[in-house]
């Protein structure tokens, strides 16, 4: 038996979680800082800059959260796969 608490073991920081936890800000960085994009030029196909960036960090957000979820999965494998291997 072990001498730490699992809650311990459960909190450790990899590069792959630190990768996971940046996909996950950086749509709320580019949307929260407005004064990047509250501008109407350059114009899309007639749609001012302000409405088609928002609307691009969409498809961004979309694509950044499934690439989280996925390596969040691959990552809980790894650690099962571990934890499976070091009991045997």
């Amino acid at each position: 038996m072990s001498d730490q608490p699992d809650a311990a073991k459960a909190a450790v920081v990899t590069p792959v979680r630190v990768v996971i936890a940046l996909c996950l800000v950086a749509p709320f960085v580019a949307m929260l800082w407005v004064g990047s994009y509250a501008k109407t030029d350059p114009a899309f196909i007639g749609i001012p800059f302000f409405y088609w960036y928002q609307m691009l960090w969409v498809l961004i957000s979309t694509a950044l959260t499934m690439l989280a979820y996925k390596l969040w999965q691959r990552d809980q494998r790894a650690r099962a796969g571990q934890k499976g291997g070091a009991s045997q």
